[in-house]
This record gives structure tokens, C-alpha cells and sequence, in this order.
């Protein structure tokens, strides 16, 4: 098995500026910013500087940034807290499997999308819930504004990051760190209003932030965040590049590809297609094999490569599915390779 030439997986490197402020964190243990010694109020100032970070970049205030060690859990939180006994979920077909999880336990409705991968929203009554994705991470698609909705909308902005803003209505919202390059085991949890949610794990009050998630990771995130933002507008014009020539090359000499979402109504860093006629695990392996790395089978469970529910909601091809993700220090050169390697392999398959 070859060297990774080329990295077109969904994960990604720690961030440098995470990575600088743990390794320095880790070393020197950490204080309690509760306490009132002398490091201790040295790490308060240093978490509340995280939470200004996370308000400027995310659209919150400070007082409303919570930690979630699971970023998970946030998606019980978000929609769960909001309901009462005349709420009804309203959630799309291309959402991740969390939001499925809980919508099995609510009244729900499952909206289908079009080919565009875009529900419609209902107008809703005040009570009734909306699950809104603001992208969707496999296909990188944005969803419109759900500006018609009349009740309570979650947010699910684990893959969007901090690209797509808040709808102006938004009542709960959750981020995970991994989308800005963050270390991984962090989420980050928002309420608008604390009088439309309700806590619905068994506690004592109504604090969010329990006390089991890592200071120096959420730190660590909020650098992260900074850092892959400036990093971001330098870049976005070279990645929009790429994701064009890539999808020109798969038209004119790949052929018979299935692309899911466009770059003007997606993230330009991600690109999802299928190819017809070839068996996507034994592509993945191949291009691995040349040193290669990328996706297949749906974001949100990958591990068993099952076909993805986003693009069979889509009614799009789902046999021979991948996803690249494209990093902000992918070069032209290692997409040009990587071309040419997959043009190599797609040809020797389909003989």
C-alpha cells in the first residue's frame, strides 16, 4: 500500500493553532476556572475569550455558547428541549441519522426533497418544530432560509460550520469543532430563548454545559475556528477552481457521472458524485492503494458503507458514490494526479 499523496476524506488535520495551544496545555495540565487561584483565573479569561470567538464567527451571543463533550447529544437537546404536548417535528429526507433517531420518539413528519436535495417547509404553528440543516455534509448543498416557518427551529450546523448563517428565527443550535478543523469531542450548543426550552435530561437545573467538557479542547476549538476562517477566504477561490475542474474532468472523461448538488449552491470544499458501472468499495480501495483517500457510502455511517439515504432521497444514483472533501492545502497538482489515477482505474473497471 502506497504513501497518502492525496487526502479527499472528510477528516482533516487538527488545525495548527489548535494544535500549537494543546500540546502546551496538555503539558502543563490544566487550572479550573471556578476556582479563584491564580491559574484558575487565568483560564477563565481564556475561556471567555473562547466564547467571544464563537459569538462573532457563529452569529450567538457569549452568554448563549455552551459545551457539549458529545457533540451527539446535541441533537436531543436541540429538538427534544423545544417540544411540548402540541408539538410536532418536521424534519427533511437528507437529515443525519441523529435527527432520525429522535424523531422516532416525537410526533414527526418527514419532508421529501427534490432533485436539488431542497424540502419545502411548511408554515407551521408556533409550537410545532422545524429540524433545519443549514448544509448537508455529504453533499455540501445549502438549504434555503426557512423564512415561512412559524415555529421553533433547530439548527443542525454540524457540517456548515460557520458558512451558512443563522436563519433570523433560529431557537436552538448545535455546531461540532471537526468542521472548522477543531479537535474532535467538542460541541458547541446554542439557545436563543430560555424560555422555549426545556432541559430534557434528568437534572437539578437548567444548566447546559455539564462539567465534563474539556477546557483546553474548547480553547483549542475557539483558535481552530479563527484560524480555518482567515484561512478559508484566502482559499475559497482556489477551491471553487477545483471542484470545477473536477467536475469538468468527470463530464468530459469519466462520463456517465451523477453529480449531487452544483458549486453555486453548495459548499465549494465538498463534491459528491456516483459513476456508473463501477463498485464504489473496490474504487475506494484502488485509489487507496495509489494513495488516494476519499469517501463512500453516507456521511453520517460510513464505517458500513451502506448506500446513502441523502442521494436516494434525491432519487439520484447511489451505487459507485463518493465524496472528496477538498482541504484548504490541497494543490493543484495532487488533484491532477488524482484525476488521472481514477480516469486509469474507472477505465481498466468499466472493461
Amino acid at each position: 500500500m502506497g504513501s497518502v499523496t492525496g487526502n479527499f476524506q472528510s477528516e482533516s488535520p487538527l488545525h495548527p493553532a489548535a494544535r500549537e495551544f494543546l500540546l502546551d496545555a496538555f503539558d502543563r495540565g490544566w487550572a479550573d476556572p471556578q476556582k479563584p487561584d491564580r491559574s484558575s483565573r487565568q483560564a477563565g479569561i481564556l475561556l471567555n475569550q473562547a466564547r467571544e470567538i464563537f459569538s462573532g464567527h457563529l452569529g450567538i451571543r457569549p452568554d448563549q455558547v455552551e459545551f457539549l463533550a458529545d457533540p451527539a447529544l446535541g441533537f436531543h437537546l436541540g429538538i427534544s428541549g423545544l417540544r411540548t404536548e402540541r408539538s410536532q417535528l418536521f424534519y427533511s429526507a437528507t437529515d443525519r441519522s441523529e435527527v432520525f433517531a429522535v424523531a422516532s420518539t416525537l410526533p414527526s413528519l418527514c419532508l421529501p426533497v427534490d432533485l436539488s436535495g431542497l424540502p419545502g417547509y411548511p408554515e407551521g404553528s408556533p409550537e410545532e418544530i422545524l429540524a433545519w440543516q443549514a448544509a448537508n455534509g455529504e453533499t455540501g448543498i445549502i438549504s434555503r432560509q426557512p423564512n415561512c416557518f412559524q415555529g421553533r427551529i433547530f439548527v443542525d450546523a454540524t457540517s456548515s460550520g460557520a458558512h451558512v448563517n443563522l436563519p433570523e428565527r433560529w431557537s436552538t443550535a448545535l455546531w461540532n469543532s471537526r468542521a472548522w478543523q477543531g479537535p474532535t469531542g467538542l460541541g458547541i450548543f446554542a439557545v436563543a430563548d430560555r424560555s422555549t426550552w426545556r432541559n430534557p435530561l434528568p437534572h437539578v437545573d437548567q444548566r447546559i454545559s455539564s462539567s465534563d467538557f474539556s477546557l483546553p479542547l474548547a480553547i483549542a476549538s475557539a483558535l481552530a475556528l479563527e484560524g480555518y476562517m482567515q484561512d478559508y477566504l484566502k482559499v475559497k477561490s482556489h477551491l471553487v477552481q477545483i471542484n470545477a475542474k473536477i467536475r469538468e474532468f468527470l463530464l468530459s472523461e469519466i462520463r456517465d457521472v451523477d453529480f449531487a448538488g452544483t458549486i453555486d449552491g453548495g459548499l465549494p470544499h465538498l463534491l459528491s458524485f456516483s459513476i456508473l458501472y463501477i463498485d464504489a468499495q473496490q474504487l475506494v480501495n484502488e485509489l487507496d492503494q495509489r494513495g488516494f483517500a476519499i469517501d463512500s457510502g453516507s456521511a453520517c455511517n460510513s464505517a458500513n458503507m451502506e448506500p446513502s439515504h441523502v442521494l436516494a432521497a434525491m432519487g439520484l444514483l447511489t451505487h459507485g458514490n463518493v465524496r472528496l472533501t477538498i482541504h484548504s492545502d490541497t494543490t493543484a497538482a495532487q488533484v491532477e494526479d488524482f484525476l488521472q489515477a481514477l480516469k486509469d482505474i474507472v477505465t481498466r473497471l468499466r472493461d
